[in-house]
Parts: structure tokens; sequence; C-alpha cells
């Protein structure tokens, strides 16, 4: 994964974002030498989000399917939870 510093985005700006991400998906930002942030293109990140939704929908179907859900009003999941505490 490329690397960007805080010292180039200073000084470079979002040129520093564009020369990292020709090559790649995803840049590192680096915070006094310290990987602290990601940055990527925006359609990567939909593709991203779009995957992680998927994923959470497979979830959620295999839950079904494993009979592991509870079909209740609104109220009743609300006591449900209440009785959690």
């Amino acid at each position: 994964m490329a690397s960007i510093s805080a010292n180039d985005l200073k000084t470079k700006g979002v040129a520093a974002i564009e020369a990292a991400l020709r090559e790649r998906p995803e840049a590192l930002v680096s915070v006094r030498g310290k990987d602290r942030f990601v940055v990527m293109d925006l359609a990567h990140y939909h593709h991203l989000r779009e995957c992680e939704l998927e994923a959470a929908l497979a979830e959620t179907r295999a839950d079904l399917a494993a009979g592991r859900a509870i079909e209740e009003s609104a109220e009743a999941h609300l006591k449900r939870l209440d009785a959690l505490e």
C-alpha cells in the first residue's frame, strides 16, 4: 500500500493523494511516522461499502435460514431490550 506523510499533504495537498492513488486503490497517511489514516478514490470506497452491505445481507439470510431471528412487534422488541438491562 502506498504511503503519504502528513508533511507531503501539507506541502503538496491533493496532488500527493492523487500520486499515491495512481498505482494502488488505497494509500496510508502517516503522522509523525505512524500510519493513521487511509485515503481512497470515492469509487473504490463505494465498492467497499457495497461489499460490506452484501456481506451483511448474506449474514442476515444465514441467520434467518438457521432460525436465529425473532419476529415481534416494535413494542415487544423494546420490552425485551429493557429486560436485558
